[in-house]
């Protein structure tokens, strides 16, 4: 464990409770490991790695395992986004259609709604687009061209700025395509995210798609449900085969470390810079970390509450960026975190958060991938354990 508590105003005993936390659910066989990062004032008081990558073959887990993160893997694309908002490429009303023509459709008479279709709806999930990780067969998945010709053939399901209604893959799809035809040169996504996002913030372990030459350091995904949910086990484990070094998947197809994750949480923390490197401007972030969708609640997420029989709390959606929001509810974030405090997570496994009131720091990357109730409640309790170390 690498420990700095003192001087990063954190309890040490606080951490070592943290760290036993994860140690117990492992133990318990609840998960198999994980690698957490918490850091106050950009300063890291805790990087450590625990259990295993991979129980069944006895891999011990390292600090520098690279995990596909599912759709954490969504940061990526939001900060690429808030960073074309900044340089002034595109604004929230930018609708769809003005950079991707064929979003329309082959069908005039259904593009009313297709045409009223922004930036911000994408951004904060009320595109009113179907509500499906899988718009192609799983084998099509990885292939960028083909989800978007799917997705160019479908018809939203509600009114554009209506409902929230988390978008597993749809919005983010659309959002890689806008920023690929933005940069005018033909870039693939992949190529695009590592110039403009994982070089210039020393992002040396990511990647958009999983590249052969990292074979030994990647962390399988695995189940570990009590009782299948809206995903199955199936729906996790293939990945293991779509995510592969070719696949274009701007929503949940990147692979990363821990330590890779804290840079882009610093770069946002310092209100866009991180060594020096100018990413999104302060206006744009301070924009993207406040709720956006008032008091509404996230039609997806508030089903799955009413079936574990929790209170629905407002979705607290930022423009990409999942809030904290308030209420006592089990939350991804905890309750102690404050309301501003923001980040993303990926389905069973993976979470980071930022707190800018207590400037504090979380990044959690997980083997093993839970079901959405047992999720919620280890990442809250293992939140609320983070902020409560903080002095």
């Amino acid at each position: 464990m690498t420990a700095h508590a003192t001087t990063a105003e954190l309890d040490g005993e606080a951490l070592e409770r943290l760290t036993a936390s994860i140690e117990a659910d492992i133990d318990a066989g609840t998960y198999d490991g994980a690698v957490i990062m918490l850091a106050r004032h950009g300063e890291v008081a805790l990087h450590e790695a625990i259990g295993w990558t991979d129980r069944e073959a006895e891999r011990r887990a390292r600090t520098d395992d690279v995990f596909r993160v599912l759709s954490l893997t969504k940061a990526f694309t939001n900060a690429l986004i808030l960073r074309a908002i900044s340089r002034g490429e595109l604004s929230t009303a930018t609708r769809v259609v003005d950079v991707i023509p064929e979003f329309g459709g082959t069908d005039r008479f259904r593009r009313a709604r297709k045409e009223r279709i922004t930036v911000g709806h994408l951004l904060t999930h009320r595109s009113g687009l179907p509500l499906t990780p899988t718009p192609v067969p799983y084998e099509q998945l990885g292939r960028l061209d083909l989800t978007l010709q799917a997705i160019y053939e479908l018809e939203p399901v509600s009114e554009p700025g209506g409902p929230v209604n988390y978008s597993p893959a749809l919005n983010h799809a659309l959002m890689g395509e806008i920023l690929r035809r933005l940069s005018g040169d033909g870039i693939p996504m992949r190529e695009l995210m590592q110039r403009d996002l994982f070089e210039p913030l020393g992002m040396t372990s990511t990647a958009l798609g999983a590249p052969r030459a990292w074979a030994d350091r990647l962390v399988p995904l695995k189940a570990r449900f009590t009782a299948a949910g809206w995903l199955t086990e199936h729906d996790v484990e293939v990945l293991n085969d779509v995510i592969t070094e070719e696949a274009e998947m701007p929503w949940v197809g990147g692979v990363t470390t821990a330590e890779d994750v804290f840079r882009l949480a610093e770069m946002l923390r310092r209100g866009g810079e991180c060594d020096g490197v100018r990413c999104i401007a302060p206006a744009v972030l301070d924009l993207a970390t406040r709720n956006q969708t008032g008091a509404a609640p996230n039609e997806l997420y508030g089903r799955l509450a009413v079936a574990n029989g929790w209170e629905v709390l407002p979705a607290f959606i930022g423009l990409g960026f999942m809030l904290a929001g308030e209420g006592l509810a089990p939350a991804m974030y905890g309750t102690l975190t404050s309301p501003r405090t923001f980040g993303n997570y990926g389905a069973g496994s993976t979470i980071f958060w930022v707190d800018p009131e207590r400037d504090l720091t979380l990044v959690i990357l997980t083997a093993g991938v839970l079901s959405h109730a047992p999720n919620i409640m280890r990442f809250h309790r293992l939140s609320d354990m983070a902020v409560a170390a903080a002095l």
